[in-house]
């Protein structure tokens, strides 16, 4: 159900233009857990922190808010279309502020992304730093 409402979405903003909507100046986006540099083991739990904006689900347009996307091994995407939708970027279009992830062992970099209402980055993007953990 949830690719067939990217699916949807991709084509809703691809049939129509949608300007990204406006962060907040004072946005914060970052990891609450993990820490940069901490060694864990599975699973890893992972808890999103976010400061001066609010979360709201996929689908609900409201002002100064988004939800989480959390970005594993990969770059930022690009800032002015939806984020992908695969195991490199997930997506936590319900609202959630955590996850659990089963990774392999080894070094593994992470960095969260806020995503509006279509999945499409803030002006300017709401970003964490990106950090590395250690699987063990």
């Amino acid at each position: 159900m949830t690719k067939i409402m990217y699916l949807f979405t991709l084509f809703l903003i691809s049939t129509s233009v949608i300007a990204q909507s406006p962060s907040a100046d004072t946005a914060k986006l970052y990891f609450i857990s993990p820490a940069n540099g901490d060694t864990v083991t599975n699973p890893v739990t992972v808890r999103f922190g976010l400061s001066n904006m609010g979360v709201a689900p996929a689908g609900v347009n409201m002002e100064n808010t988004g939800h989480h996307h959390l970005l594993i091994n990969t770059d930022l995407p690009a800032l002015d279309k939806p984020v992908p939708n695969d195991a490199s970027h997930r997506h936590f279009g319900k609202g959630q502020t955590e996850t659990r992830l089963e990774l392999a062992p080894g070094k593994h970099t992470l960095q969260l992304l806020l995503g509006d209402f279509v999945h499409i980055p803030h002006k300017p993007p709401v970003k964490s730093e990106q950090i590395t953990i250690t699987v063990k």
